[in-house]
């Protein structure tokens, strides 16, 4: 619950505050074990972030603790993210959103550079790890190369590279697999979708939980792979207009909890504007809800499936050597993010340009926008100078935004 409420600044800064809370706080798991569960997670489709709280409780106290876990983790992002959406469907943009949500913005870019930086120093061993860090990051920014096929690729060169390069760990007692946990786990998860066909056959709540459970089975590549697809089909049935799908992703990114969470507003406002005015609230409640449930039930049939069978690997060295390097891909993907985030955040950013399987997407360097350069600014010194706990960077960070916006330099 803890991470769950003060998990700002997307996986990278989710993920960082799971291992202090974890291993460095409370050393429920070692430092190895917490790198492997997060290359676990990183070769799942979904959010890796509530995913690896899932393992964790799973790991410590079976499923109770996973579902425990899982749940505690997504819950307050969740509640934040249907709150505003019902703001944003009510109110629309007020005066105000747009210092807060800059300076919040700021709060986010600093806070990813921290997560990427401790998570560098933890997850890249040896040369290679280096090296696959750098392939990835330049791989994810510069080619049309998709996310899975980097991971992967990633993952052969280790199990290559791995005869007998890895300590064997020993393998455990009870990694058994849970079948029949498992398809307690799938008959849940499609049991609403199925339901709403049933039902309701052609309505939008059929039809985005259909999309939304395909995308749950292949959303490689976290929140902003997810938007291709979902602002596909968001466009085909009419449920979000392109402006509004750049509202919700700003919102996600500046509330706690996984920024995937940009698929409940998808839900909620695109229930809200395809329904009767008089059942409209009702409809986007259940859009809203819909899109969470068939996002997120899927990771517990991951976990407590496929758990017990990574932790059997985990004992043979070809596999531990292969998921090491997958580690060290993740974090460039992290810097993939962080770079792009702070990019659009303070430039102007043209179109994609394309030759063959290469691209690029350059900024326009007179276009910096300087109220956002010096926010940025601040939260660095904030989180790297003076060490600020996380609430009270966010915090601070509102507030002098707010405070740009009253003098009107925003």
């Amino acid at each position: 619950m803890k991470v769950g409420c003060l998990g700002f600044g997307g996986p990278a800064g989710q993920i960082a505050l799971l291992h202090r809370e974890v291993v460095e706080r409370r050393g429920w798991v070692d430092e190895e074990r917490f790198a492997h569960a997060l290359s676990f997670c990183m070769l799942l489709p979904g959010p890796e972030a509530q995913q690896l709280a899932t393992w964790l409780g799973w790991r410590l106290h079976g499923v109770r603790g996973g579902i425990a876990a899982g749940l505690l983790f997504v819950l307050p992002g969740l509640a934040v993210m249907l709150g505003l959406s019902a703001l944003y469907v009510a109110h629309g943009r007020a005066a105000w959103a747009g210092p807060a949500l800059l300076g919040l913005k700021a709060a986010v870019v600093a806070l990813v550079l921290q997560a990427l930086i401790r998570m560098g120093g933890r997850a890249i061993k040896g040369v290679a790890g280096w090296w696959a860090a750098g392939l990835a990051f330049a791989a994810l920014t510069f080619t049309v190369l998709p996310f899975p096929l980097i991971i992967l690729a990633a993952g052969a060169v280790g199990w290559i590279l791995g005869g007998g390069a890895v300590a064997v760990v020993p393998a455990e007692t009870g990694t058994r697999t849970p079948w029949r946990t498992a398809l307690v786990c799938l008959a849940i998860w499609l049991a609403p979708v199925l339901l709403a066909l049933v039902l309701a056959p052609g309505s939008t709540l059929a039809r985005m939980g259909g999309v939304f459970s395909i995308l749950a089975m292949a959303s490689f590549g976290g929140a902003y792979a997810a938007l291709a697809y979902v602002g596909q089909a968001a466009g085909a049935f009419g449920w979000l207009a392109p402006g509004q799908m750049l509202d919700g992703l700003g919102l996600a990114e500046t509330t706690p909890g996984p920024l995937v969470l940009v698929l409940v507003f998808v839900g909620f406002v695109g229930a809200y504007q395809n329904a009767p005015p008089e059942w409209a609230w009702i409809a986007a409640l259940a859009g809203g809800l819909m899109a969470a449930w068939t996002t997120f039930a899927p990771s517990f049939l991951w976990i407590f499936a496929g758990g017990p069978v990574f932790e059997r690997l985990r004992s043979r060295p070809r596999p531990a050597r292969a998921l090491s390097l997958v580690s060290a891909a993740a974090v460039g993907v992290i810097a993939n993010l962080a770079v792009w985030f702070a990019v659009h955040l303070l430039f102007r950013v043209g179109a994609v340009r394309a030759w063959g399987p290469l691209r690029a997407e350059a900024p326009d360097l007179g276009s910096v926008n300087l109220p956002a350069a010096g926010l940025t600014l601040l939260a660095c010194g904030l989180v790297f100078a003076l060490r600020v706990p996380i609430l009270a960077v966010v915090g601070a960070m509102v507030a002098a935004g707010l405070a740009l916006g009253a003098t009107g330099l925003i």
